[in-house]
């Protein structure tokens, strides 16, 4: 079993919400705020030590004010063509 956390389209997708984050204007902290979460779970999620299912992304780019696709697109061009589950 091929591993997704630390993989480039993991990585990638950490990387496309820091700056979703940023061009946003928001620290951590206000995000979630905005998540009804604790800034450690942004810190998590932005560090890769957690994954985000596909609900999670959606909730999260409509906390961002951005399409999903946009996060999804980032990890999709970033992972290997021949990754395995």
């Amino acid at each position: 079993m091929a591993k997704t956390i630390r993989s480039s389209g993991h990585e990638a997708l950490c990387d496309a919400l820091i700056a979703a984050r940023k061009a946003a204007g928001l620290t951590q902290a206000e995000l979630a705020l905005r998540l009804r979460c604790h800034q450690s779970f942004v810190a998590r999620l932005e560090s890769g030590e957690r994954r985000v299912d596909v609900v999670e992304l959606i909730v999260l780019a409509r906390a961002l004010q951005i399409d999903a696709v946009t996060l999804l697109a980032a990890a999709e061009a970033a992972t290997e063509l021949d990754h395995r589950i």
